[in-house]
């Protein structure tokens, strides 16, 4: 009963954190694809912003912890909407894949990303430049962690040198190097992943911190691949590289 209160108060706090600001463009929902996906009534595709839930079974890989459980989530809470939800349009408006990004709301102005977050089923994540509520899904998150909810009942960081294959990661390692060139800047953690910010997103770092990091254990999350031999750095020898667009996906340990 306790432990409840305790959600639901939180819960409130997060709402009153993100308000549903004015103007948002309702629409419905037809489905929900997965715990990040909806597609729309008028055929369009939204990928929710500023969070990545555990990737359902395909092309031979089992689901991943809590996919299946972040979806059924997500249609229970368009369901409680009754399928109609409120869409902010983020300031790029389209991923590379063309679905529309967009931050969700139900009826009563709640965030869904937020809720999602809030009990374990996503990871926060931001995508410059769409990082408005970057901090309240941080909180979010937060919340998460520390009440030990869904995909933190059990430690899912990773240490640098355990990557085996690419996709979303929340890594921890220590720096050995920091290193610039004309492809930005290179964080080398343990000898075995980079992380590599781009010269036009290097503004939203300050260069001394970047500097700063030699010798620290931090906490990075975002898309690991394999590492081009062809370009970048190669000092390191680092095989997998995870690119950083915002300073929030990096945590000082």
């Amino acid at each position: 009963m306790g432990a409840f209160f305790v959600s639901a108060i939180w819960l409130t706090a997060a709402e009153a954190f993100c308000p549903a600001p004015e103007g948002l463009t309702p629409t419905t929902v037809q489905r929900v694809v997965d715990g990040d996906t909806l597609r729309l009534k008028d055929g369009r595709s939204v990928r929710m912003i500023g969070l990545n839930a555990p990737e359902l079974a395909r092309r031979g890989r089992p689901a991943e912890p809590f996919a299946v459980a972040a979806r059924q989530r997500l249609q229970r809470l368009v369901a409680q909407s009754g399928g109609r939800v409120g869409l902010l349009p983020g300031r790029e408006r389209h991923d590379r894949h063309g679905r529309t990004l967009a931050h969700v709301y139900d009826v009563n102005g709640t965030n869904l990303e937020a809720q999602l977050i809030a009990e374990g089923l996503a990871y926060q994540i931001a995508i410059v430049p769409n990082v408005a509520l970057v901090a309240c899904q941080q909180a979010a998150e937060k919340h998460a962690r520390r009440a030990g909810l869904g995909l933190w009942r059990r430690s899912t960081v990773l240490k640098a040198e355990q990557i085996r294959r690419s996709g979303f990661v929340v890594l921890e390692g220590r720096v050995s190097k920091v290193e610039r060139n004309r492809g930005g800047v290179w964080i080398t953690l343990r000898g075995a992943v980079v992380l590599r910010v781009a010269p036009n997103v290097l503004g939203r770092f300050d260069r001394q911190w970047l500097k700063g990091l030699v010798g620290r254990r931090i906490e990075a999350r975002g898309w690991v691949r394999v590492r081009s031999r062809s370009g970048g750095f190669r000092s390191s020898g680092a095989g997998w590289m995870l690119s950083l667009t915002d300073v929030s996906m990096v945590r000082l340990l």
